[in-house]
């Protein structure tokens, strides 16, 4: 069977939006959880020194990349990929060599009566 030109098949099909948009939130939330460890660390962590600025630093720009993170989707303009199916060509059947006969074999049918016992 052929696959028709410009069918994707199912394998080259994007992800499912659902799909998509769980992926997205999941990496918001560790996006935040990071930034929530960041400024754990940069009020506990005693004593103050270069590191709490580091901490400080992230704890202010990750909710930035949280979010173009989230809101990036998937590329549209990605190319589908090649069907895995493989087309097999059929072979071309030889011609059967019919017999020309003069008289045509007919199949004659007649009903009779039915004998009752």
């Amino acid at each position: 069977m052929k696959n028709a030109r410009g069918v994707p098949a199912v394998t080259s099909l994007p992800q499912s939006p659902q799909d998509e948009a769980d992926h997205r939130v999941r990496r918001y939330a560790l996006t935040m959880t990071i930034r929530i460890i960041c400024f754990a660390l940069m009020v506990l962590v005693q004593p103050y020194g270069w590191y709490t600025w580091v901490f400080g630093i992230a704890a202010a720009v990750l909710p930035y990349i949280a979010v173009v993170f989230a809101n990036a989707g998937s590329d549209s303009t990605e190319t589908i990929a090649e069907s895995p199916v493989q087309e097999i060509e059929a072979p071309k059947p030889e011609p059967i060599a019919v017999e020309e006969s003069t008289d045509p074999q007919v199949f004659t049918i007649r009903e009779g009566r039915r004998d009752e016992s």
